[in-house]
């Protein structure tokens, strides 16, 4: 086992102290968006050794990933874990598939554009599903509610906006009434300006405040998302959407095409080696809507909560529908004097261990490491099986 430092990134929306107090770090003032315990080339861990991770797979793949995981996936592990802590609402944004993932990496490299161009959408050839396990109260938006349900919502609002809007979704109750009312938003040709966004944002606080509303969650959200972007047009696009809160240890998978904007709370994300992210708004990156426009999913769905199912006396997993990763959950409340790796850890292939809190003995046949809050493990295939001990928590990212 190789103890792993994770790669911090410090967007603008990130908390200044949630993943520093996770870490067991002093804050500097900046905020803290993510860390990432993975294998990705363009962020990945460090190994105690001062080798990323990534480095450490190529040079011996079959000892780190097994025969099987690298049959799949070739030389490169398949799933990344985050711990993410957004404080404000995070882009309205869509995850590619992998066919049009692998087709469009393929061509912006053709096209001469560097990994770190501003120009580019992908960074990789790779889809992006993605679950989300909250850790505190997190809120999100989640994919798109029925058109008649969201007709609703927008009607009575009384703006030139949202009636036209309303219009669309009432002559046509279809996803193509959908798609074309979220192409009204975002499409470059078509986006609303400033002004016409304030329009709604104000008859929604109005209808909020006077008691009245359809959706009184959803005026809200649109509120929180106007204070952070002034006269975007994703902030009306929230009318569209799902809202969706986890309570501690409640879980959401998302699959790639969904179309979700994290707004607050800190939670633990595992998702397939990938950073291709295609934004429509709520963001000063790039956004490029009409791209995003070709990848998401209008159906109406309702969030896809994962339930965690018990592995055994000590874990619980999160099943999520894709082969890239497998995340599971081990408390442990071993009386003291009993500090020893007595409870076996399901799980096979390469493994990626975070402590969440307590202390808790974790080893193989090869050796032992002591898992703190904050503290991260990398397993080989090779090591083979797992024991733990102690009193605490913490989670394994794995390949089904």
């Amino acid at each position: 086992m190789w103890e792993l430092e994770g790669h911090l990134q410090h967007y603008a929306w990130g908390s200044e102290t949630a993943i520093p107090d996770f870490l067991g770090r002093s804050s500097d003032g900046e905020p803290w968006a993510e860390a990432w315990f993975g294998a990705h080339p363009l962020a990945p861990s460090i190994l105690a050794t001062g080798q990323p991770l990534d480095a450490a797979i190529s040079a011996d793949p079959r000892r780190m990933l097994g025969d099987g995981v690298s049959r799949a996936f070739g030389d490169r592990l398949p799933y990344l874990l985050k711990v993410i802590a957004p404080e404000r609402p995070l882009s309205l944004q869509v995850h590619p598939d992998r066919e049009h993932a692998a087709e469009s990496f393929a061509a912006e490299t053709a096209a001469g554009l560097p990994l770190d161009s501003p120009l580019r959408n992908y960074r990789d050839d790779n889809h992006k599903p993605e679950m989300l396990v909250a850790l505190t109260l997190f809120t999100a938006l989640c994919g798109f509610r029925t058109p008649r349900r969201a007709a609703a919502i927008l009607e009575g609002l009384g703006t030139d906006l949202t009636d036209r809007l309303h219009h669309l979704l009432l002559t046509s109750p279809t996803a193509h009434g959908m798609r074309a009312a979220f192409r009204t938003l975002v499409s470059a040709s078509m986006r609303p300006g400033t002004e016409a966004v304030a329009e709604v944002v104000e008859a929604c606080r109005v209808r909020y405040e006077a008691g009245n509303s359809p959706s009184p969650r959803i005026d809200h959200t649109v509120l929180l998302l106007a204070e952070h972007h002034p006269g975007d047009p994703g902030v009306v696009a929230a009318l569209l959407l799902n809202p969706v809160t986890l309570q501690p240890g409640e879980a959401m998978f998302v699959p790639a095409g969904t179309l979700h904007a994290y707004l607050q709370g800190v939670g633990l994300e595992i998702m397939a080696a990938s950073d291709n992210v295609l934004r429509a708004g709520l963001t000063p990156k790039k956004v490029d809507a009409d791209e995003m426009l070709q990848c998401v999913s209008v159906a109406a769905a309702p969030p896809l909560r994962v339930a965690p199912e018990h592995q055994n006396e000590t874990t619980v997993a999160y099943y999520a529908p894709v082969d890239d990763f497998e995340l599971s959950l081990t408390h442990l409340a071993d009386p003291p004097g009993t500090f020893r790796g007595q409870h076996l850890i399901p799980g096979t292939g390469p493994r990626t261990l975070l402590g969440l809190d307590g202390e808790m003995l974790v080893q193989t046949d090869a050796g032992r490491h002591v898992l703190t809050a904050g503290k991260s493990l990398f397993v080989p295939a090779s090591a083979g099986s797992l024991r733990a001990g102690g009193a605490g928590r913490f989670v394994q990212a794995s390949v089904p």
